[in-house]
């Protein structure tokens, strides 16, 4: 009995500690239950107050694929719409994600936070986004230093197209492909010209060439114009020819829009502002009603903060797509940047990227593929190849 009742006290203190070690245990992991549940909505829900800018009256979106929305909030805006359904998320599961690593321009949450996806009008029948993704070939067929269209003859031309346009259908069966061919027709100018306004007017016979290269390979044809330092409002009246026929389309180029600087072009990079693009989708819209076309197709070039300004006064009209196309050309890392800084950071409605066979290419960097702009957040649904 004598050695039993010696022993019976370090027992009981032996009970007290795993007592204690147990209640210490049990605080700690609540605890960190409750911080796991806090990070973890935080990273299913991030939302920012400054990306969420009133501007009068909603405009209505629809639902479509990966560029469908579900918010009725002002396009630029973080969407209110129902929230994904999730579990409870445990410490394991906030680790796993934070392991999860994007490349510039892939980030779902980045993309969330800056307001996408972003509320657009329901498009009208006959629209060919977003259901469709437009693949392009750019330049004139009179340089074979401005783009792919004019550095090879019209047949072989065509034929890098097709193989370009089934790239990417495999790449993505859920998008049909529709070939474009991106004429520039008016062309920036290094000196002043008859008209002193540094731009160059294709005649209408090349403009009918191309056009009739696009039809033979059920293809849209996109006029694109550089302004030097002409006037939107002048120049594009004069294309109403074309531009009234049902598959042709339009593009404009901030960086030849040097009015304001009054640079000569190629020496410093021009601008649009929101009132300028507006001034263009409001001139479609009325090509639209006046000869009952399907909507048209608007792309703006973009690779610099400036090229367009006040991107939040752009108005989105049911007859007008638009596409901010990410330009420029340079390693895959630097086009990845350019794409999450200048266009997932200022939503307008749907997003391109543009592709230099050569200059993307002459430092031994590789071209992007479809599968890897496929990563991007948002998907760009306009693709451009020079």
């Amino acid at each position: 009995m004598k050695d039993l009742f010696l022993k019976q006290p370090h027992v009981t203190l032996r009970r007290h500690i795993y007592s204690l070690l147990l209640m210490t245990f049990l605080i700690q992991f609540f605890f960190l239950e409750k911080c796991s549940d806090a990070k973890a909505d935080a990273i299913f829900h991030p939302t920012s107050s400054a990306s969420i800018e009133k501007k009068g009256s909603p405009v209505q979106g629809t639902p479509a694929a990966n560029f469908g929305q579900t918010s009725t909030t002002t396009r630029g805006a973080v969407g209110t719409g129902p929230k994904p359904a999730h579990t409870k998320s445990t410490a394991t599961d906030v680790i796993r994600a934070h392991k999860v690593k994007f490349l510039a321009g892939e980030d779902p949450n980045f993309a969330k936070k800056k307001g996408w996806p972003v509320v657009y009008p329901t498009p009208l029948p006959g629209s060919i986004l977003p259901k469709n993704r437009i693949v392009a070939y750019y330049g004139n067929p009179l340089s074979k230093w401005m783009g792919v269209l004019g550095e090879y003859k019209k047949d072989d031309m065509l034929r890098r197209l097709k193989r370009e346009v089934d790239r990417w259908a495999l790449a993505d069966p859920l998008h049909p492909v529709q070939p474009a061919l991106h004429l520039i027709a008016v062309v920036a100018q290094g000196k002043r010209g008859k008209a002193g306004k540094y731009r160059m007017i294709m005649p209408n016979a090349i403009v009918r060439q191309v056009y009739g290269w696009a039809k033979e390979a059920n293809a849209l044809l996109f006029i694109d114009i550089q302004t030097g330092h002409d006037n939107i409002r002048t120049i594009l009246p004069r294309f109403e020819w074309i531009l009234k026929n049902p598959d042709v389309h339009l593009g404009i180029d901030p960086e030849f829009n040097l009015i304001k600087s009054r640079a000569v072009p190629g020496t410093r990079i021009g601008t649009y502002d929101a009132s300028d693009v507006n001034y263009v989708s409001g001139y479609l819209r009325d090509l639209v009603k006046k000869y009952h076309l399907p909507p048209k197709v608007l792309t703006v070039h973009r690779f610099t903060r400036d090229a367009l300004t006040n991107y939040r006064g752009i108005v989105l009209r049911p007859e007008v797509q638009v596409v901010i196309n990410m330009d420029g050309w340079g390693p895959p890392w630097l086009k990845r940047d350019s794409y999450k800084d200048f266009v997932v950071a200022e939503p307008v409605e749907f997003t391109g990227f543009k592709l230099f066979y050569h200059n993307d290419t002459k430092k031994g960097d590789p071209l992007l593929t479809p599968q890897e702009l496929l990563r991007l957040n948002p998907k760009p649904i306009f693709i451009m190849y020079q």
